[in-house]
């Protein structure tokens, strides 16, 4: 063993004077008092950032303890598929099953999962959030546009039996670029799809535009590619995704041959804001089949003239994927829809779900609007979309069809456990609910807007349960735990806090917030970065 470079009691930072040096691990361990009185700290302390936290999308209101407690003593771990059982037997796939069908039923899919009907859905439970289900969900989409093998196609998944249908190219001529996919997603959206398709080596439409037409940006022809697609309005806009300009780019892309992937965002992260996914999949498709990309031939063996290949040696697929990002949104909106159609709200947000045959995959985090001590969540495609895992494995006794390997069994029963004992009335009631506070919270926000003289910046998007705001003092984003974004709006630089008004945010919660913002200091006058002018 090494011994320290430094004293890591003062390279470490302090959180609101809790010592890191009461948590140091010696070689002998901690004595009895020492570790009580440490995790009495820890304990007290995270009670309190918990009761007060309203700054990111995830629900205090758990009650776990007392039933799932006991199984804290056991080993529970999902390797594989979540439709084979395995060799690893002491796992909860049995209950991961069932939660998977809640959803597929939730999100209009077609159940059960049956392997041998391609329209019915597949899917797994997410050791991390929704995240892992945007990094999946772009695995399964750049594998499918790529022309590899599909799971269910019939053909040898071996690398012995071919592997892949076609190559990926370039704009070398007709034809290159059939097998060469570009992602398109909004600037609204969460940073993990950025860092997912850097991970996945798929190419932006920027990349693309910048490396083989320079100065051909369709939007704007002559200044340098965008690097996502705008947001309705911009930088200080909803938060939704402009359609029509998602609709220029597309067409330029799929006219020179591209399959084309999009992701939408269903409660973006920082303005909680629903793109339309229906108008915007459907404009997708309808360039894509204008450019015969709506289904086309991957034949499995690309090196056969086309009046060569036996019947049955190729597959259809859509030259384009559509993914919805729904960390929140997916699992709150459809009891909001609920809602509606029970008189409890006046409206609800576009459809997102499988009702839409132009919809490919939807991810959803179930620590968001279910609630849990830990990152989960639910990924879902139709089973005739699956591809080839990169390996076999005979070692588990299943096929691993997930990203993970190893999978969090303990969030299947946390998910199973929550949807057993609450409702689909339950549910629609707390959705009208959270979207009645955040509601409350915007008035109360706008009324200290006009009590301290101050422009707050306040702002809510349609439906959103987030409400966003200038940016308070540091001692009040720790306290409630508030997420921050810096924008550009005409020429100055903005940095928004906002609230989220989940399931454990009662108006005493707002109330509470509102009065510390109402303290002198509170927003500091003359913040260099609220005032710098943009270069």
């Amino acid at each position: 063993m090494t011994p320290p470079s430094s004293d890591p009691r003062q390279a470490y930072v302090s959180v609101q004077g809790t010592p890191y040096g009461q948590f140091q691990l010696p070689a002998s361990g901690l004595t009895e008092d020492q570790y009580a009185a440490a995790e009495d700290l820890f304990r007290s302390w995270l009670e309190q950032q918990c009761k007060a936290s309203v700054g990111f999308q995830v629900s205090g209101d758990l009650d776990y303890q007392e039933r799932l407690g006991p199984y804290l003593g056991l080993t529970l771990n999902n390797v594989g598929d979540p439709y084979q059982t395995g060799a690893y037997t002491h796992n909860s796939k049995i209950l991961e099953r069932a939660v998977l069908d809640y959803f597929a039923s939730l999100w209009n899919a077609k159940w059960p999962h049956r392997r041998d009907d391609p329209d019915s859905y597949w899917g797994y439970s997410l050791t991390m959030g929704a995240s892992e289900g945007n990094l999946y969900g772009l695995w399964n989409a750049r594998e499918y546009l790529s022309g590899h093998l599909m799971l269910h196609s019939g053909q040898d998944p071996r690398p012995s039996g071919g592997g892949r249908y076609a190559p990926a190219g370039g704009p070398a001529g007709p034809g290159s670029n059939s097998f060469h996919p570009v992602i398109f997603y909004s600037q609204d959206t969460h940073y993990s799809l950025t860092k997912a398709t850097r991970i996945l080596g798929i190419d932006t439409f920027q990349d693309v535009g910048r490396r083989w037409f320079p100065d051909e940006n369709p939007l704007d022809p002559g200044t340098p590619w965008p690097a996502e697609v705008p947001s309705v309005g911009g930088a200080d806009g909803d938060g939704t995704i402009d359609v029509d300009r998602l609709a220029v780019l597309v067409e330029f892309f799929a006219s020179r041959g591209f399959p084309v992937l999009v992701n939408l965002n269903y409660g973006s992260t920082f303005k909680g804001s629903y793109d339309d996914v229906e108008a915007a999949s459907r404009t997708v498709h309808e360039i894509c089949a204008k450019h015969g990309l709506d289904e086309r031939p991957v034949y499995f063996d690309h090196h056969a003239r086309e009046d060569q290949v036996q019947p049955g040696n190729f597959d259809l697929r859509t030259g384009y994927w559509v993914h919805v990002d729904g960390a929140l949104g997916a699992g709150y909106v459809p009891y909001l829809e609920m809602a509606r159609r029970a008189g409890l709200v006046a409206a609800a947000p576009p459809v997102f779900d499988f009702r839409l045959s132009t919809v490919h995959s939807i991810t959803a985090s179930g620590h968001k609007w279910m609630g849990a001590p830990w990152p989960c969540g639910v990924f879902m495609t139709r089973t005739g979309l699956q591809m080839v895992p990169p390996r076999e494995s005979e070692y588990i006794g299943s096929a691993d069809t997930t990203l993970a390997g190893s999978r969090n069994g303990f969030s299947p029963l946390l998910m199973w456990d929550y949807l057993a004992r609450h409702s689909y009335d339950e549910q629609a009631r707390w959705a009208a609910e959270c979207d009645r506070m955040a509601a409350y919270a915007e008035s109360c926000l706008r009324a200290l807007e006009k009590e301290l003289g101050l422009d707050l910046w306040v702002a809510r998007s349609p439906f959103s349960l987030t409400v966003r705001f200038r940016r308070p003092a540091a001692w009040l984003v720790q306290k409630y735990s508030l997420s921050y974004e810096t924008i550009h709006v005409r020429g100055r630089r903005r940095t928004y806090a906002h609230l989220f008004t989940m399931r454990h945010v009662t108006p005493d919660v707002v109330d509470g917030l509102v009065r510390d913002l109402r303290r002198p200091g509170a927003f500091p006058v003359g913040d260099p970065v609220e005032q710098e002018q943009v270069g």
